[in-house]
């Protein structure tokens, strides 16, 4: 209902609606506290001399030190759609925000209008039978103002909601930069293992080619038997058999690397297929603290300002619950010529208070609180997971990381082993002292050593990105 009170009523319902302002209206946000174990060390780095705690980088990627690298990320962070899209969302939050602002000043909306009219004869008093009432002519300017006093804070928690909207849709986007930097180098990573490992292969099989050419020549001059030809044709196939698949991979990985820095498959970048190596590491990680991480990671500062969004949502329900007082005023001109409209017998002019309350209806205004409160409930509980599932995601990155180098330092001992033997066991064949059986085994097994070797380097470099992503590195857009 609405109702243009008089100046005594005004006075009564202004001074109770200030009595009731002073309590709270609505409940204060959900205290997003922090675990206690958060504040300290990684479990997994304490005593490990491949992460340091020093505060994680932003451009994690340049402590590799390679140039198509950071070519290839700064392409990235330019050129992906997906950060164009939510960069885009961005800006429309942002505008929302404008938009709830505006709620803070007066509104004013003017109008001219023109109007040429003739009435019904029979409206017309005095008027003689089979007479056509008289056209009228009317001009009209005016100008109307509007302000609604936030005495409840409905207009205050409008705002705080818009600007936490805005405040998470920006770490949306820090969420797609550190997602963009962390695949742009895992697909560059993988281009070059996949080369690395064509490597390893195409150098196995140059070893088994050779051999078999050995088997061959033996059996025609009599001194050997067609079983070592057999079995050292079979695994030089098994080992050009792996070549494919190692093949794709590096394509799918180029093609992931085109999508990502915004161009076709075609436009592969040319220095990722050439490379032969995937990208080491000369230094320490540096990881911080938990503290930090969490300070860092934009899907908790996400989750906490969507938290804060909901608690305000909560409060412009209950300001429901009250009336709404709006100042207001309007002025101008009515004159039956355009010339008129400045005589000052034809000015008009009113203003107000207005108290707008939707009383009957406050069954549907408590129905809106309990669905904000349900929602701020929902936001308060993801954000404490995702502040669990971050410190899962970098003790678990930690783990594989160091479990992996201590893997691919084994491996390394084992491949030089199996290289050793394979050279010890040829020797002894060219003397006669073992037979062809025993060089074929230690070949094959140094082949197998030497891909794995060589899928562990790829594992390392996985994982220390899988570890800088956890570390939100990358969020900075100016880095």
């Amino acid at each position: 209902m609405t109702v243009r009170p008089s100046l005594r009523f005004l006075t009564a319902t202004a001074g109770a609606s200030f009595l009731l302002a002073s309590c709270a209206v609505g409940p204060k946000a959900p205290d997003a506290t922090l675990p206690p174990s958060a504040s300290g060390a990684f479990v997994s780095s304490t005593g490990s001399s491949v992460t340091a705690q020093a505060a994680a980088r932003d451009d994690w990627w340049r402590l590799y030190d390679d140039p198509v690298l950071d070519q290839l990320i700064g392409q990235a962070l330019t050129e992906n759609n997906e950060l164009e899209a939510a960069a885009a969302n961005l800006r429309r939050v942002r505008a929302a925000l404008g938009e709830a602002r505006v709620g803070r000043f007066p509104g004013t909306t003017s109008s001219a209008t023109y109007q040429r009219s003739r009435p019904s004869a029979a409206t017309v008093p005095g008027l003689p039978a089979g007479t056509e009432a008289p056209e009228v002519e009317s001009y009209d300017a005016g100008l109307d103002v509007s302000y609604e006093v936030d005495l409840f804070g409905r207009v205050e928690s409008t705002i705080r909601a818009a600007r936490a909207d805005a405040a998470a849709a920006e770490a949306a986007l820090d969420i797609v930069r550190v997602t963009v930097a962390a695949e742009t180098a895992r697909a560059y990573a993988d281009a070059c293992s996949a080369n690395a490992q064509i490597a390893v292969a195409e150098r196995t099989i140059q070893l088994q080619t050779d051999t078999v050419g050995l088997t061959q020549r033996l059996l025609d001059a009599g001194s050997g038997n067609g079983l070592d030809t057999a079995r050292a044709r079979s695994a030089l196939e098994s080992t050009r058999a792996s070549l494919p698949p190692l093949r794709a991979q590096r394509d799918g990985a180029l093609f992931r690397l085109a999508t990502l820095t915004g161009r076709t498959p075609a436009e592969a970048s040319e220095a990722a297929r050439a490379c032969q190596r995937p990208p080491q590491l000369s230094q320490p990680i540096p990881v911080g603290d938990g503290a930090q991480l969490l300070a860092r990671r934009p899907d908790v500062r996400q989750a906490e300002r969507n938290l804060a969004s909901a608690a305000a949502r909560v409060n412009v329900a209950t300001a429901d619950l009250f009336p709404r007082i709006s100042l207001g005023g309007s002025l101008g001109a009515t004159a039956g010529e355009a010339d008129g409209l400045g005589d000052n017998e034809n000015f008009r002019f009113s203003f107000g208070p207005l108290i707008s309350w939707s009383f009957p209806n406050v069954f549907a205004a408590r129905a809106r609180i309990e669905q904000a409160s349900a929602g701020s409930d929902a936001a308060l509980a993801t954000f404490d997971q995702t502040v669990l599932v971050a410190l899962q995601e970098t003790e678990t990155a930690l783990t594989n990381y160091a479990n992996e180098l201590d893997r691919r330092s084994a491996l390394q001992s084992a491949r030089d082993q199996a290289a050793n033997a394979a050279r010890l066991s040829r020797l002894r064949f060219d003397a006669g002292a073992d037979s062809f059986l025993t060089v074929l085994d230690a070949e094959r097994t140094l082949a197998s050593a030497d891909a794995q070797l060589a899928a562990s380097d790829a594992l390392v470099t996985t994982y220390q990105i899988a570890l800088f992503k956890a570390l939100a590195g990358g969020w900075n857009g100016e880095a």
